[in-house]
């Protein structure tokens, strides 16, 4: 009798590689890894889709989706300037919607009655998987091996690992959990748990220290835009992708782009949480800047407060969600016109914008300026402010009337 077979999200480590072995041995499972390349940096994929097959995987995939990831996933969040709390680029939260999509995919392509991700019971990601597969196919069953084994601790995982086969790290673990993409690093646990602790030296890779003599000197670039996307980078005809991966050298050589926040996830708790995201802050602070310049003051307001929701919703595990989908339509709409140039000075661990032009600004300087070429009509200023103020003013009579005048 033919087994029935479970799809993987697979990354190569202790836990999905144990996972393997116990989807393989105490579920039953013919266990299909699927290992997703977003533009991680990680040991080589080929060695990873091979360790799979030695662990007992009846087949092991990669695929490559950094352009996909980049046209699909990261242009919207570039749009949407999607900041959590308005404070970090997502970074994980964007990554889980594609590998669950090809998870799901590779489902249907083998037959597979289930998925399975290596996801624990106290992270955001649990709900990244499960829903966003819920979303996609509501009858595929998701399984959660590291949440669910009676493994409760790594040294357990490990001697679990030996028993049954499967390699175990010879060298030291970094303290650290790392996660990343295209679009920056993640880093938590370790000496990081502990809030008041200043994060040490060895934890980045893609950014320089701010304080050394490698961010001596101040760097000028020129970003352009068409539709609210980047195209061109100092001149130069480039793809989103290319702009991405020039930027974070850009941005990381100066030390810009280190987030050290306290982060509310969504299973309730807070955390400690330490990003590298210099290309990505980057960009969505000169996207911001050239929409300051395009959009209508009603339309931009509006927008800061959809900018808050889509970044939640993503966070939350709802990329694949009604709401999410309408207001990618909102924000599509907005970037008609978002087209014209940034341009950026980059100096010991900062970024500024120091200049932006667009055929489409919505800045008259004419209006704008204090000299001799003002064309703002100041006599109707007057009038302006009296309407403007004339509810205050009546609310005003009302409460002396009442003898409440002054009171707040």
């Amino acid at each position: 009798m033919s087994r029935e077979k479970c799809v993987l999200a697979y990354s190569g480590g202790l836990d999905t590689s144990v996972a393997i072995k116990w989807l393989t041995e105490e579920r039953g499972f013919d266990v299909v890894a699927l290992a997703v390349d977003v533009g991680q940096e990680r040991q080589d994929l080929e060695f990873v889709r091979r360790k799979a097959l030695e662990i007992g995987a009846v087949e092991s995939i990669v695929k490559d989706v950094r352009e996909e990831f980049v046209e699909e996933f990261l242009s919207r969040a570039l749009r949407a300037n999607a900041l959590y709390e308005n404070k970090y680029p997502l970074v994980s939260a964007l990554s889980r919607p594609i590998i669950v999509k090809h998870l799901v995919e590779e489902a249907h392509r083998t037959g597979a009655s289930c998925v399975a991700h290596g996801c624990t019971g106290k992270g955001n990601d649990q709900v990244r998987f499960e829903v966003g597969v819920a979303a996609l196919d509501p009858d595929l069953l998701v399984l959660a091996p590291v949440r669910d084994w009676p493994l409760r601790t790594r040294e357990e995982e490990m001697d679990y690992a030996r028993e049954h086969g499967v390699p175990v790290p010879t060298t030291k673990k970094s303290p650290y959990s790392i996660d990343d993409n295209l679009w920056g690093r993640t880093i938590e646990c370790g000496v990081l748990e502990d809030p008041w602790v200043e994060p040490p030296d060895d934890i980045y890779t893609l950014t320089a220290d701010a304080r050394g003599d490698a961010c001596g000197d101040p760097e000028y670039v020129e970003l352009s835009f068409e539709a609210g996307l980047p195209v061109a980078l100092d001149g130069q005809r480039k793809s989103f992708h290319e702009i991405i991966v020039a930027i974070n050298d850009v941005a990381g050589r100066h030390g810009f782009g280190r987030i050290d926040m306290i982060e509310n996830r969504l299973v309730g708790l807070k955390s400690r949480e330490i990003y590298e995201v210099p290309g990505a802050l980057t960009l969505i602070q000169a996207h911001k800047a050239l929409e300051d310049l395009c959009l209508e003051r009603d339309l931009l307001h509006f927008k800061l407060g959809i900018e808050q929701k889509w970044a939640e919703l993503v966070y939350y595990g709802l990329w694949y969600s009604p709401l999410k989908e309408a207001l990618d339509g909102f924000v599509s709409t907005t970037q008609k016109l978002v087209t014209g140039d940034v341009r950026l000075r980059f100096f010991k661990g900062s970024c500024v914008v120091v200049g932006r032009r667009s055929d489409y600004s919505l800045y008259d300087y004419n209006l704008a300026t204090y000299d001799a070429a003002d064309s703002f009509d100041h006599t109707a200023a007057r009038g302006f402010v009296e309407l403007w103020g004339l509810p205050t003013k009546v609310w005003a009579r009302q409460r002396r009337k009442t003898g409440k005048e002054g009171e707040v």
